[in-house]
């Protein structure tokens, strides 16, 4: 009897056991299949991103290339006047009468030069009498010189150029010693 008692309760604990672990299996599978869709949609995500961004890099590498290229054609512009007034210059040299006449031509022209280069941004400085500064100037030489101060520019050699406030080149300068 004891058997058989125990193969009942066997028999009635197996059922629940076997529905309790199909319904725990399904929950499971249910709870897989989520997790898959949800790493499908980051995946997804991820990679439209990536494109996006790709597609962004790449435009702005384009714009970049292109905001260049008008800056060329622009400071182009300016200086082709420039140089058909310095080929006449050069035409009129071989059969000039007049040095004066050509010497003023050419310094007509170099003024013309440096105003279409202030037209695109582009500005020389001299610091003569400002204090040495190594991000703006160039030591070439010291020397001593009675009644001024060390690290004062005594004298500029080449002007320093810069275009609104980057330095293209610094100036090269004698400082006081």
């Amino acid at each position: 009897m004891a058997d058989d008692k125990l193969a009942t309760e066997h028999e009635a604990v197996e059922p629940e056991t076997s529905d309790q672990a199909a319904e725990q299996v399904s929950d499971d599978l249910d709870e897989l299949g989520r997790a898959q869709r949800e790493r499908d949609e980051y995946l997804d995500l991820a990679q439209r991103t990536r494109a996006d961004f790709d597609n962004y890099r790449k435009r702005v590498s384009k714009d970049t290339a292109d905001a260049l290229q008008r800056g060329k054609l622009d400071v182009a512009r300016q200086l082709i006047p420039v140089i058909d007034n310095l080929e006449r210059a050069m035409a009129a040299e071989d059969g000039a009468s007049d040095p004066a006449a050509l010497a003023k031509g050419v310094s007509l022209v170099h003024g013309e030069l440096r105003e279409a280069l202030t037209r695109v941004g582009l500005t020389a400085f001299d610091p003569a009498g400002d204090r040495f500064d190594p991000a703006w100037h160039e030591a070439i030489s010291t020397r001593a010189e009675q009644g001024s101060k060390p690290g004062t520019v005594l004298e500029t050699l080449e002007p320093g150029y810069r275009l609104g406030e980057q330095l293209l080149r610094p100036a090269r300068v004698v400082v006081s010693e």
